[in-house]
């Protein structure tokens, strides 16, 4: 039976609510686990191909039963906000993930080194493992946004698992200052290819995270190169995992691993590009860019991608408001929706000329953009093209 929230309204009457999703997060839960149903897939039939399910499950089933059940547009009443942030059960839920990132890659690597044959189904198995590798940092997302040391310390854990240490950093000081504006490296441009973004969001996001955390410790006189810094705890963690895979089941990891890495990457990368494609924020007189608003980000609320995600798609909430705890984040009318959860958007993004017939007219349509290409988060290589297509405002 799901809670029941009562609070009392200013003009004292009641106001009652209950989280129709309450117990469907823990699809969030298991959904790190998949790449372990391609493994039991596998011993059960026999053929390795089965070790591919996760993917089919991903970007086949996800897509078409978000098509089928649709968004869920539900908002909690505010007042009553402040009941569901405190509720220690969907805390635990997030906790409770990171150490299923874990037990998923271990399994993983034990399968490889142990069972599988052909080279085609071990880079298979290698990538599926890096997609799922890859939801850990949207677990540390969820975690690193919290004030608290021992969510902060759960962000860095889990992150070890794909080797992302510097994410937090980047993420929380970088890119949401910096979000929907040309300087910064997450915030995808029209008319940029997810492949020509890769090159510039990876690297600049490590060099912007060393920088800032640089930063922070010379302040606090503290050395770079210490345990204080919170990118290297994180990539101790990671380098102490990896190592042991390696002691463990022999150098058959190293490629494993580093597939897995890139994997791992690869999707964050893809979650970036689809979150701020195009989109702009105002620069002021005084030369700084007005605060983020849910028009930054695209959104998207289709119901089971989202439960699979701890409400990530929500991103137009999340950006306004950072620290809000996933099962509190806002539906609001007319902002930048994508067509469909992150599960479908993905393969499309990585078919560039589909991506760009799909997605430049809907970014143009927007409201606050009213075909005004000035308006635009625009590549400068595709800007001569695109002022030709699109017109000049």
């Amino acid at each position: 039976m799901n809670r029941q929230y009562v609070a009392l309204l200013a003009n004292g009457d009641p106001i009652h609510y209950s989280d129709r999703k309450q117990w469907w997060w823990l699809l969030s839960v298991a959904f790190p686990l998949l790449p372990l149903v391609g493994i039991v897939a596998h011993a059960w039939s026999g053929y390795q191909i089965a070790l591919g399910l996760p993917l089919l499950v991903s970007y086949g089933l996800m897509p078409l039963l978000d098509y089928l059940l649709g968004e869920d547009e539900n908002n909690p009443p505010e007042a009553l906000v402040p009941q569901l942030q405190e509720d220690r059960y969907y805390r635990w839920l997030t906790w409770l993930t990171v150490p299923l990132h874990f037990v998923a890659l271990i399994g993983c690597a034990w399968w490889a080194a142990t069972q599988v044959s052909s080279w085609w189904a071990f880079v298979l198995l290698a990538y599926v493992i890096g997609t799922g590798s890859g939801l850990g940092i949207n677990t540390g997302h969820e975690l690193g946004h919290k004030h608290n040391r021992f969510e902060q310390w759960l962000a860095k854990l889990v992150l070890a698992v794909p080797v992302y240490g510097h994410f937090t950093v980047e993420h929380g000081q970088g890119h949401h200052r910096w979000v929907a504006t040309p300087h910064d490296h997450a915030s995808s441009r029209m008319g940029e290819s997810i492949y020509r973004f890769a090159l510039r969001e990876l690297p600049g996001g490590i060099r912007r995270a060393w920088q800032l955390e640089k930063e922070r410790l010379a302040k606090t006189g503290q050395p770079t190169w210490g345990w204080h810094n919170e990118m290297l705890q994180s990539y101790g963690i990671a380098i102490v995992l990896q190592l042991g895979l390696m002691a463990s089941f022999g150098w058959v990891m190293v490629p494993f691993l580093m597939i897995h890495n890139m994997v791992a990457w690869w999707q964050l990368t893809s979650a970036n590009y689809v979150e701020h494609y195009g989109l702009l924020r105002d620069q002021l007189e005084n030369g700084k860019y007005e605060s983020p608003q849910p028009h930054h980000s695209w959104n998207a609320n289709h119901t089971v991608s989202n439960l699979a995600l701890f409400h990530l798609q929500r991103h137009s909430d999340h950006h306004a408001h950072p620290s809000r705890r996933y099962q509190s984040l806002r539906h609001f009318e007319n902002l930048p929706q994508l067509p469909s959860g992150y599960f479908g958007m993905f393969p499309l993004a990585y078919i560039p000329s589909l991506w760009f017939k799909v997605m430049d007219p809907r970014l143009m349509a927007l409201p606050h953009v009213n075909g005004d290409l000035k308006r635009v988060n625009m590549a400068p290589h595709r800007s001569a093209e695109l002022m030709a297509r699109y017109g000049h405002p």
